[in-house]
């Protein structure tokens, strides 16, 4: 087996001169790239190597010699150690300019196009503003504590956390007690993880269990439900299973900020940040200019996001998607809202274009696929040729391929595009794209 070589010793300087699509700095040493955590363009720094490799180095940043002036304090105490937020080093405005840049490098680069026209960036409260999270939770006895929260950065360790600044308040400020009610429970080593999911009226906990809890235990988990206001569920196999422990009520919002309402299962898909895809689901709208009686296929659509605000307008919805329980859920919230919709299940990534729900002709089409794009299913519609597609992404580099094969294929313009700050303090690129068949 081949040796790995020791890592530079001791500290070592670099002058920054751009971002990688992780926002990490990047600087080169002797011609050698070299990515740098926590280091921001303009600036020189003092590092350590964390790695070494053929083509490429890693380092993390220990001191800042010459800063930028963008750099600002991290807003959160656990930053640097969590691996929940990769930016918070960096002004919020200049986390757009380089989420911007990543999508219009990406689609220059990968599919030789530039948008006729740049959106704005649709943006909101950088901080509380998670309504949804997977909590990690683990027992570790050298620390005396039990944690709740998001593992170590670079590592597979859990934080030790008090508070997450980014997560909705009712929770993010509430780890700690989490913790400390986990820990006196009879099975405090058999919960491996919390699922999160908050709507403006309530806030609901799903503890995943390894086995059955105690009657002390659920009436401590009842006694913190009701002090806290949370709805606490109970999963001890798979998403079936999940139960609620007391009197839950729905979880619900609105998806365009209008009297609409969704109802969702706790560990149903949203979208983590409400008020910024509040602003998604009406510029998709926008874009799209649906009127009354145009038929609209949307793809992957999820509990109806954006199905049910597309009908609203007075189109001819059909709306497609992969996961036979959140195609039901769709059609419920659509028949709660009184709102005629036709909802169809089918995996988007198998289409063989001969399926009975595309054979009428669609004048628009709204897609919002996960991130590997909708490479499969693109070509198939495109073909039908209707006049506007709308696609919503939360990859900028299946977003670039899928564009270029809408263009460079099919014939349409990219017309506009722009960014969706949906997750404020990370490198993650949500964005939209317009494209118009001349």
């Amino acid at each position: 087996m081949r040796k790995r070589k020791p890592l530079p010793a001791g500290e070592h300087t670099a002058e920054i001169i751009d971002f990688d699509h992780e926002g990490r700095g990047f600087a080169r040493i002797e011609g050698k790239a070299t990515f740098i955590a926590d280091a921001l363009p303009g600036e020189r720094v003092r590092f350590k190597y964390l790695r070494t490799a053929r083509d490429f180095d890693e380092g993390q940043c220990l001191a800042v010699e010459q800063a930028s002036p963008h750099r600002v304090t991290p807003g959160c105490a656990h930053f640097g150690l969590c691996g929940g937020c990769s930016m918070q080093h960096l002004d919020s405005a200049q986390q757009i300019v380089f989420k911007q840049k990543q999508m219009l490098d990406q689609l220059q680069r990968s599919a030789r196009l530039q948008p006729q026209e740049i959106a704005p960036p649709l943006t909101a409260e950088v901080w509380g503003y998670r309504r949804r999270a997977r909590l990690g939770v683990k027992d570790v006895p050298k620390k005396g504590a039990v944690l709740v929260g998001f593992r170590e950065r670079e590592s597979s360790f859990l934080a030790a956390l008090d508070s997450c600044q980014v997560l909705d308040p009712r929770v993010g400020l509430k780890l700690r007690a989490l913790g400390e009610l986990i820990a006196s429970l009879s099975l405090h080593r058999q919960i491996p993880q919390i699922e999160v999911a908050c709507c403006p009226e309530r806030v609901a906990l799903v503890f995943r269990v390894l086995s059955a809890p105690s009657v002390e235990d659920r009436e401590k988990l009842l006694a913190f439900a009701q002090r806290e206001g949370f709805d606490v569920y109970l999963q001890t196999g798979g998403i079936d299973s999940i139960a609620p422990l007391n009197e839950a009520q729905p979880l619900q919002y609105s998806p365009d900020g209008s009297e609409l309402r969704l109802q969702f299962k706790p560990a149903d898909f949203i979208q983590v940040n409400g008020s910024v895809s509040q602003q998604t689901v009406n510029q998709a709208l926008d874009w799209l200019e649906p009127s009354p009686g145009e038929r609209v296929l949307e793809l992957f659509c999820g509990l109806g996001n954006f199905s049910l605000p597309l009908a609203r307008r007075g189109a001819q919805v059909l709306a497609v998607e992969g996961e036979a329980g959140l195609v039901q859920r769709a059609r419920d919230n659509a028949q709660r809202n009184g709102l005629e919709i036709r909802f169809e299940k089918a995996d988007l990534f198998l289409s063989r274009g001969d399926e009975s729900w595309l054979q009428p002709a669609f004048d628009k089409v709204l897609l919002d696929p996960p991130r590997a794009g909708a490479k499969e299913i693109l070509p198939i519609v495109a073909k039908r040729k209707p006049r506007r597609i709308v696609y919503v992404s939360c990859h900028p580099g299946t977003l670039a391929r899928d564009a270029g094969t809408l263009v460079h294929e099919f014939g349409y313009t990219l017309a506009r595009a722009g960014v969706m700050d949906m997750f404020p303090h990370t490198s993650h690129v949500e964005s939209m794209a317009l494209f118009v068949l001349p």
